[in-house]
């Protein structure tokens, strides 16, 4: 029973990490396109005006989405850098 409920925990764990990633980092790509799209004006010239809250929520999404890529990185090179270098990170 005690490995069920261990098997059962990690399990959770694992779909909720895989929706976050998985589903979660692509969906705020989109909404920061979004936002950088919803907050451009184009005038009859063809100069580009864009609102600053709608960059600045374009912006936000897109750090977001490069520190998950660096932690991920480091995360995945944290054996090599903890043998070659002795940074012990996570």
């Amino acid at each position: 029973m005690d490995l069920l409920v261990t098997t059962a925990n990690s399990l959770w764990q694992v779909i909720l990490v895989g929706l976050l990633l998985g589903a979660g980092l692509p969906a705020l790509f989109a909404l920061g396109l979004r936002a950088l799209a919803a907050g451009s004006e184009v005038a009859a010239d063809g100069t580009v005006t864009r609102r600053p809250l709608a960059v600045a929520a374009a912006v936000t999404c897109f750090a977001i989405i490069v520190i998950a890529i660096v932690v991920g990185i480091l995360f995945v090179m944290s054996d090599f850098l903890n043998h070659t270098f002795g940074i012990e990170l996570f």
